[in-house]
């Protein structure tokens, strides 16, 4: 399960909670979409990410402030979340329990997410070919992510989790270097 490899026992403990209550409701998405930009809001903010973590802010305050902030603006069952993570003093790992999260609803949903590095960018047809291929080997729903690096010459990289298949073209040159230097010294 990628959420446990990435993140703190804790953090992915508290997301699984999240993610059970929120599947009970039938929000299980929703919850994930609102939780994701909270966490993304987190990351960005410094201000509000030492605010979350600072002992010396009293837990009434803070739990006044995210009654304020997000109060009628995103789901009451978050807010009791926020305000639980509050209590047991855990808000300063939000944005890990979001990304934690974020894991486990695209594990839920059958989907995995897959890095694609090229040498110049693909084709809306060829990415789409590259996602139901790498799917169907995976049967899972990929979830593709482009990058360009052109120092790989041609071909691709593809990382799966922490699983990369090497199907570039600086990878097979540097495998027939290997072959001819050892070959040599026979």
């Amino acid at each position: 399960m990628k959420a446990q490899e990435h993140y703190s026992q804790v953090a992915v403990a508290w997301a699984q909670a999240l993610l059970e209550l929120a599947n009970e409701r039938k929000q299980a998405e929703e919850i994930g979409r609102e939780l994701s930009q909270i966490g993304e809001l987190v990351q960005q903010d410094e201000q509000m990410r030492v605010f979350l973590a600072n002992p010396a802010v009293g837990e009434i305050e803070r739990g006044d402030v995210i009654k304020r902030t997000f109060g009628g603006r995103i789901d009451p069952m978050l807010v009791n979340f926020m305000l639980l993570l509050n209590t047991k003093r855990r808000l300063a790992i939000l944005s890990e329990i979001a990304a934690a999260y974020d894991d486990l609803i695209e594990e839920q949903l059958g989907k995995i997410e897959v890095d694609v590095i090229v040498a110049q960018k693909l084709s809306a047809e060829q990415l789409e070919e590259v996602r139901q291929r790498v799917g169907a080997a995976l049967k899972k729903d990929a979830v593709v992510h482009q990058y360009v690096d052109d120092s790989i010459i041609g071909g691709l990289v593809i990382r799966v989790q922490d699983q990369v298949i090497d199907a570039s073209v600086k990878a097979q040159l540097t495998a027939m270097k290997r072959q001819l230097l050892t070959a040599r010294t026979k």
